[in-house]
């Protein structure tokens, strides 16, 4: 019998593959402690360049707020030049003077802008003023002007210009345009009361010149008191300087108008150059005064007006009371009244001697 032999095969595939698998398999190394610490220090320092960074901006910042700090006393910043814009009639030059006078110790980076608007602005022309810096040596100002509306007579007599505010700004010059007609009344004591009254008394004077210049009334005015709204005053110019007009509260227009009336009516009666008011202030009739010598007549006589119709279509009774809208009954003229109060002072003149005759008597 043949033996049989089992040739065993080389190189087959469960043998490479047993054999490739066991060198795959090896144990995975452990990492010691000291690896693990050097890998946490290694990511700590990747975080200190941003830390470096950051230290570095803030010292730097720090370095340039104290250089600036220190410089803004030096001569860098020192003015050495003012901008002045928006100056008519406020002087550039006194403003120029404010504002060096306010600088020249602090220097342009430490000047107090504020301070100096308040300074400008307590000018009277100057409404309000801007200041800036101009780093590293300037100052801009700009200033905005006050507008002048009406020319108002102070109770010292000057004639000084005043805006819409009240305010009162600078003295009218002869270059000027001379207005038809002043303001008087102001108060001016200065309180923040009287500045609001004066406000009111202003807006009515303007609202008084715009119609009485409509109506073409304005030339024969000088002044308007507005001191007491509720009674406004004008006075009368040329000829009729010494004559006022008492025109009450409203209505102001046709009541100045009808006085003018009657003062046209009466001015060439024989006591027309004696007329030293005209006054309208209850809105019925007007009652005209009379002066006697230097002295105004304290009950001047009374004279019902009308309006201009009335007075063309009663021109024989103009003399006498003049009755409008309604009939007054009033029929004394303002000559009659006048000899009554020349006879009544004659017949106290004649008591008074017969008085003084007696007393010599009873002393002899």
């Amino acid at each position: 019998m043949r033996e049989q032999v089992v040739a065993h095969k080389v190189g087959n595939r469960s043998g490479v593959g047993q054999r490739r698998s066991s060198a795959a398999q090896r144990p995975t190394r452990r990492e010691s402690g000291g690896d693990s610490l050097a890998r946490r220090i290694r990511g700590m320092l990747g975080y200190v360049p941003a830390i470096l960074k950051l230290v570095l901006a803030i010292v730097v910042g720090i370095l340039i707020f104290a250089g600036y700090r220190a410089a803004a006393s030096a001569s860098f910043f020192q003015v050495r030049k003012i901008e002045v814009h928006g100056t008519s009639r406020v002087s550039a030059e006194e403003v120029e003077s404010i504002v060096r006078k306010e600088v020249e110790k602090t220097g342009v980076w430490k000047a107090d802008l504020k301070g100096m608007n308040v300074r400008l602005e307590s000018l009277p022309w100057i409404r309000t003023a801007v200041v800036s810096r101009v780093l590293p040596d300037g100052i801009r100002v700009r200033i905005t002007e006050r507008v002048p509306r009406v020319v108002a007579r102070t109770a010292s007599g000057r004639f000084r210009w005043v805006d819409e505010e009240a305010a009162l700004l600078g003295e009218m010059l002869p270059t000027d345009q001379i207005p038809a007609f002043f303001l008087r009344g102001l108060n001016e004591d200065g309180s923040e009361e009287a500045r609001k009254e004066n406000i009111a008394r202003v807006a009515m004077f303007l609202e008084l010149q715009r119609e009485w210049e409509a109506a073409g009334l304005s030339e024969r005015l000088s002044e308007v008191n507005v001191l007491d709204i509720r009674d406004v005053r004008a006075q009368l110019a040329g000829d009729n300087s010494q004559i006022e007009v008492r025109l009450g509260s409203k209505d102001h227009g046709k009541r100045l108008q009808d006085a003018l009336n009657v003062l046209d009516s009466q001015r060439q009666s024989p006591h027309g150059s004696l007329i030293s008011y005209i006054d309208l202030s209850q809105g019925k009739r007007a009652i005209v005064g009379l002066t006697s010598g230097v002295q105004t007549s304290s009950d001047g006589a009374e004279v019902a007006y009308s309006n201009a119709e009335s007075n063309r279509e009663k021109k024989s009774d103009r003399d006498s009371a003049v009755t409008g809208g309604e009939t007054t009954g009033d029929t004394d003229s303002v000559e009659t009244k006048a000899k009554r109060d020349r006879r009544d002072m004659s017949s106290t003149r004649e008591k008074k001697a017969t008085h003084a005759k007696q007393l010599d008597r009873r002393q002899r």
